[in-house]
């Protein structure tokens, strides 16, 4: 699991929320599955050497956007409901790809300039 949870230290973006980013990119890909497993807080913790805070505090923010849901005595599981997270990912990466083509559109580039340039 920490092998695909990809981590930039460097990046603006705090660890937290990289995490988020991370689970929520391998579920829509069906990376993760339905009801898979994941690591516990302190399992994911010493595998990537971050604080356990850091890690509960995304599997929190996980759990209240219904990515995630915890089983006591059994462990953190992917949602059996996925399709929402699915929706909420393309939304989200839609919403960048409008901003960025606003900004080319700032530069003085046509939407027609901007798709031929992407092809």
């Amino acid at each position: 699991m920490n092998s695909i949870i990809n981590l930039d230290y460097s990046s603006r973006t705090s660890i937290y929320e990289q995490i988020i980013n991370e689970f929520e990119k391998y579920v829509a890909l069906g990376i993760l599955k339905p009801n898979e497993q994941i690591p516990s807080i302190r399992e994911l913790a010493s595998s990537l050497g971050i604080n356990p805070n850091t890690v509960r505090k995304a599997y929190q923010e996980l759990e209240n956007k219904g990515v995630i849901h915890t089983i006591s005595t059994k462990g953190t599981f992917i949602s059996s409901d996925t399709s929402t997270i699915i929706n909420n990912k393309i939304n989200k990466e839609i919403s960048i790809i409008k901003e960025k083509i606003q900004e080319l559109e700032k530069l003085g580039l046509t939407k027609e300039e901007i798709l031929n340039k992407l092809k």
